[in-house]
């Protein structure tokens, strides 16, 4: 297997996304972009809600709250089936799978999989918060925390691939150009997750946008120049 590093993912895929809850910037802004778990470690949030967010399928997103930190939003988890995703898994249970998407914080590597998402059925009505982030500055940081997925490992909505324990794998273990030469590049690498999150997300966010399918998008932030 060819290696890959943090040089190729950058010259590939230059710009990453994150679809946030429209709203959510404020509080990520403060707080950093913070996987599931970490968000509900600052919130001290405790059960039963606590075992509700963690380990049960999220249908509707939750909104939490904290006396010092104001208020935040879990994403809900709609491209998710139980049903489906346990039939899929390998070498993982139900709620080991939640517990491996709880722990990251993920990003889309092409706009055409931010804008796959942002027309989904569930979605497409809604405006969202987009962070689009410069993947040289976030590896330059967080390279040893990054994992890559070769699917979207948060949907079971169409035939859903098989996944588990070797689903994300380490920058240097990844079969990138195997996969690029029987995908194509946008389809080579589908997720890149980070553990726990990205507490510094201004210093390597380029831009927010509130975008909403069929309207124009607005330009919430930008990192100064």
């Amino acid at each position: 297997m060819i290696e890959v590093d943090a040089e190729t993912i950058v010259a590939n895929y230059p710009t990453l996304y994150h679809m946030a809850e429209a709203g959510s910037w404020e509080s990520i802004a403060r707080h950093g972009l913070l996987s599931t778990r970490a968000l509900l470690d600052l919130f001290e949030i405790d059960d039963p809600v606590r075992g509700e967010i963690l380990r049960m399928r999220r249908p509707s997103s939750v909104r939490i709250q904290h006396e010092a930190h104001g208020s935040a939003v879990v994403r809900d988890q709609i491209p998710l089936s139980q049903t489906r995703l346990s039939k899929c898994l390998t070498d993982m249970t139900f709620e080991q799978w939640l517990n491996v998407l709880n722990s990251r914080v993920f990003f889309w590597l092409t706009e055409g999989h931010l804008e796959t998402l942002l027309g989904a059925r569930a979605y497409r009505r809604l405006a969202h918060d987009v962070i689009v982030i410069d993947t040289q500055a976030l590896l330059a940081r967080y390279a040893t925390s990054v994992t890559l997925s070769p699917i979207n490992s948060g949907a079971t909505m169409y035939n859903p691939p098989a996944r588990g324990t070797t689903t994300f794998v380490p920058i240097a273990e990844y079969p990138f150009e195997e996969r690029r030469k029987a995908r194509g590049r946008k389809n080579a690498i589908i997720e890149l997750a980070v553990e726990k999150g990205v507490p510094d997300i201004r210093d390597v966010a380029l831009n927010v946008e509130r975008r909403r399918v069929g309207e124009p998008s607005t330009i919430l932030w930008e990192r100064p120049r």
